[in-house]
C-alpha cells in the first residue's frame, strides 16, 4: 500500500514539474505569437524588407530595422569581448586565488554592481563615460581619426559610450556565474593535477577546461543582458537610425528605439512597426540562446567522443 502511495505521489510531482516546465514553452510561443499579430500591418506592408532596409522615416511611413539590429549587435558584441576577460579574471581571483578574508568582501561588491538600476547606469555614463569618450577623441591624433572606426563628431555620445556602460553592466552577471562554476569543480581535479607536477596555474586552467561548459554558459547570459538592455544605452548611444563602424558615432539599438519612440507613435503602421522591431529583438534572442545551447551541446558530445573506452580485463579462467 505505501509503495502504491509513493508511486501516485512521484507520478504527480512528475507531471507537476512537467507541466511548469511546459508552461514556460508555451509562454515564449504565446509571447512570440503576440508580437506577430500585433505587428501584422508591419509584416503585410514590408515582408522580410523591414530587415534589410535602412530608412526609418515616420512621417513618410518607411521603416527598416537594420540600423537597429546593427547597433545591437555591434554594441553587444563588442562589449562581450570586453567584459568576457575581465569578468573571467573577477572569477579566477575570487575562487583560486583570493585571500579568505577578502573573497566575501569583494564577492559582495562584484554582486552589487548587478543589482544597481540601468538608470543609475545611465546617469553615471552621462557623467562620467561622455565627458570621458570626448576627452579620448580629441586627444587622438588627426591620422586615428581619419580612420573609419575612428571617425565622428566629437559628442561623447556614441557606440563606444555604449559598448563601454555595457561592458561594466554584464560584467557582474558573467563573473557571479563563472565564480560559482569554479567552485563546483571537485577539488580532485586540482589535486590531481598538483599531483603530477602542474603549476598553480595549470591547476587552474584544468579547472577552467572541466567547467568550460558552465563558464560558455555564463558568458552567453551576460550577451543576453547585453541584448536587451534598454535606459543605460539610450542615454549614451546618441540615437541615430544609421549604420556606422565608427566607435564615436551616434547610433540605435532595438530596446532604444522602442524606449524612446513606443509613446510617441501616431500611427498603426508605426505602432507595428514598432512592434516588429521588438519581435525582431525576440527573434533575435532566440537565435543566440539556441546557437549557444548547440555549442554547449557539441562541446560536450566532443569530449565524450574523445574518451578512451573502458579496459575490461578478462576472467582469470580465460587468461590462457
Amino acid at each position: 500500500m505505501s509503495r502504491r502511495l509513493l508511486s501516485r505521489h512521484d507520478i504527480g510531482f512528475r507531471l507537476g514539474t512537467g507541466l511548469v516546465a511546459l508552461s514556460l514553452v508555451l509562454l515564449v510561443v504565446f509571447i512570440g505569437l503576440e508580437l506577430a499579430r500585433q505587428s501584422q500591418l508591419s509584416i503585410a506592408k514590408f515582408g522580410l524588407s523591414f530587415w534589410v532596409n535602412d530608412v526609418w522615416d515616420p512621417v513618410s511611413g518607411e521603416f527598416g530595422a537594420r540600423p537597429f539590429i546593427w547597433g545591437t549587435l555591434y554594441s553587444s558584441i563588442l562589449a562581450l569581448a570586453l567584459a568576457t576577460p575581465i569578468a573571467l579574471g573577477i572569477a579566477i581571483y575570487l575562487s583560486e586565488l583570493c585571500p579568505a578574508r577578502l573573497r566575501q568582501p569583494l564577492t559582495f561588491l562584484t554582486e552589487l554592481l548587478a543589482a544597481i538600476p540601468s538608470i543609475v547606469y545611465g546617469l553615471w555614463g552621462i557623467f562620467v563615460l561622455v565627458p570621458a569618450v570626448r576627452a579620448l577623441q580629441t586627444s587622438m591624433p588627426d591620422a586615428l581619426r581619419a580612420l573609419p572606426i575612428f571617425y565622428g563628431p566629437p559628442l561623447g555620445v556614441g557606440m563606444l559610450a555604449a559598448v563601454l556602460i555595457l561592458a561594466v553592466m554584464i560584467i557582474p552577471f558573467t563573473s557571479s556565474v563563472a565564480r560559482e562554476v569554479l567552485r563546483a569543480v571537485p577539488v580532485a581535479q586540482r589535486e590531481a593535477a598538483y599531483a603530477l607536477g602542474a603549476t598553480q596555474w595549470e591547476a587552474i586552467r584544468a579547472a577552467l577546461f572541466y567547467g568550460r561548459t558552465g563558464i560558455i554558459g555564463a558568458i552567453m547570459l551576460g550577451f543576453g543582458r547585453a541584448l536587451g538592455e534598454t535606459m543605460a544605452v539610450t542615454m549614451v548611444i546618441g540615437n541615430n537610425p544609421q549604420i556606422s563602424l565608427s566607435l564615436f558615432a551616434p547610433q540605435y539599438t532595438m530596446a532604444a528605439v522602442l524606449a524612446n519612440e513606443f509613446t510617441e507613435a501616431a500611427d498603426e503602421l508605426y505602432l507595428d512597426a514598432l512592434i516588429e522591431v521588438g519581435l525582431v529583438l525576440f527573434v533575435i534572442t532566440l537565435i543566440v540562446n539556441v546557437a549557444s545551447r548547440l555549442l554547449i551541446w557539441r562541446m560536450n558530445r566532443t569530449v565524450t567522443a574523445r574518451k578512451p573506452a573502458p579496459i575490461v580485463a578478462a576472467p582469470v579462467g580465460d587468461a590462457a
